[in-house]
């Protein structure tokens, strides 16, 4: 009977690694699929989503 080490080895080097490369393309697909371009923005965006004006110089804000 093999060694636990070669028999994992050998389904690390086969299909472990077709998995992988299977989820990695998957994964890529699915950022760039038709119409994420929207959803990207808005994420992208969400830091700046409440401001209605531009922030207050540290000073003001001090002696407030």
């Amino acid at each position: 009977m093999e060694d636990i080490y070669t028999i994992t080895r050998a389904f690390a080097d086969s299909w472990a690694l077709l998995v992988m490369f299977a989820m990695f393309i998957g994964i890529i697909l699915f950022a760039f699929r038709p119409g994420s371009n929207k959803v990207h923005a808005d994420i992208a965006n969400i830091p700046f989503r409440h401001e209605d004006r531009p922030a207050a110089d540290s000073g003001e804000e001090a002696s407030k």
